[in-house]
């Protein structure tokens, strides 16, 4: 197979949850356990960082990611979802993997995977692994796909594990509640290694403190270091960049300051993390935000308000299983909508989420492709507006 035959096999085969939702979810880790058997186990040749969160884990994980490299650390990186090549979810040192390696681990592993019904998860959690133990990565940062205690990457030793922040998102598969949801985040604390959390929740804290107790597992949580974060960033990204930073400090790797504001300076001014508030145009100002839950959806609409312009063009899509109207319920209803969904299985259709939306006075047009949308937002808009593309990590990925 070569490269587009191999991702052909990958989204087309495979149970993939970013297309089909709760269908291609697996409640148990036995395959990952499997599948590490036969790979001779590479989770346990290198150190790692582990991160869950309902909100931020991709943010943080790039962040603590940028300052290990900085500090000259041989760094694996894995995350999920991409946004436009397969290949950003695995990382060392910054680099993608290569596509070789990419096809190579698919033929060699194809038909023995096949036997034990990987899910497309699955095996890319698998693929990382065996990728950072190949190359001799010292410290890989990993990212949890959803929730934690039942997740493919729930197999890692972490020299340390930190908890972002719990909120409300696909309650269908973690629970209806800020307790279950914790509960099932809290599933990566692991025996005597500590936990970060980045964000004290009344209510919450207790949840994790008593599980983290239970596995005699040191409790820290996120610190205040304004000294390393340019103003100019939204709120949200400073919260995990303090909790990047409260990591780094008790990872105790001897990772000096500079090294620490080298990282952040390199992640935050080239828009390294795409789709977190990145701007892809100045006139108009077009901003593109994977924001896809109510917390998400709150931070950047007060991250919009603190900026001057005239009219607010809204790109909107979102997934299907959400509970939209919550989200719906957030928007501006002084702001131009473009309803669109995005090219995969699971997008609202754009009309049905534009009648939604009109219950709650939005106004604006449903498209058929985030393309046409997008396009037609730019029509539209004056130098003096802006444009904002989220709702949906799917529809940011077609238009950047």
């Amino acid at each position: 197979m070569n490269y587009t035959e191999t991702l052909n096999f990958l989204y087309s085969q495979l149970p993939m949850y970013q297309r089909k939702g709760e269908a291609a979810y697996k409640k148990d880790i036995g395959n990952i356990i499997e599948a590490c058997k036969i790979l001779k186990n590479p989770q346990n040749k290198f150190k790692s960082i582990h991160i869950a969160g309902t909100n931020g884990k991709g943010s943080t994980a790039n962040i603590i990611a940028s300052i290990l490299q900085d500090s000259g650390i041989k760094t694996g990186l894995y995350t999920s979802p991409h946004l436009k090549d397969f290949r950003e979810r695995i990382k060392i040192n910054g680099k993608m993997i290569d596509k070789e390696d990419v096809i190579n681990f698919v033929y060699n592993y194809k038909e023995v995977f096949h036997k034990i019904q990987m899910s497309f998860f699955e095996y890319t959690v698998a693929m990382a692994f065996n990728h950072f133990e190949k190359y001799n990565v010292e410290l890989a940062v990993i990212e949890t796909g959803l929730g934690g205690r039942l997740d493919s990457t729930n197999i890692i030793n972490p020299e340390l594990s930190i908890i972002t922040n719990i909120g409300f998102d696909h309650m269908n598969l973690l629970g209806n509640s800020l307790e279950k949801i914790a509960y099932e985040k809290a599933g990566i604390i692991k025996l005597n290694t500590p936990i970060i959390i980045g964000r004290k929740q009344e209510g919450i804290s207790n949840i994790l403190k008593e599980i983290a107790h239970n596995k005699k597992a040191p409790v820290y949580y996120s610190e205040n270091y304004q000294d390393y974060i340019q103003s100019n960033l939204p709120d949200y990204q400073k919260e995990n960049i303090n909790t990047s930073i409260t990591a780094i400090k008790k990872l105790n790797w001897n990772i000096k300051d500079t090294n620490i504001k080298n990282g952040i300076k390199k992640i935050t001014q080239n828009a390294a993390i795409k789709g977190r508030w990145q701007k892809i145009s100045e006139k108009p100002i077009t901003i593109c935000d994977t924001a896809h839950n109510e917390e998400g959806i709150s931070n950047i609409l007060k991250e919009i308000k603190k900026m001057n312009f005239n009219k607010l063009h809204f790109i909107f899509g979102t997934v299907k299983g959400k509970d939209t109207n919550k989200i719906l319920r957030l928007l501006p209803n002084d702001a131009l909508y473009y309803f669109c969904h995005a090219n995969i299985e699971r997008s609202l259709n754009a009309k049905k989420l534009q009648q939604k939306a009109k219950k709650f006075n939005l106004n604006g047009t449903s498209y058929s492709t985030v393309k046409e949308a997008y396009m037609q937002s730019l029509n539209n808009a004056q130098e003096t507006d802006i444009v904002l593309i989220s709702g949906s990590t799917f529809i940011v990925a077609e238009v950047i």
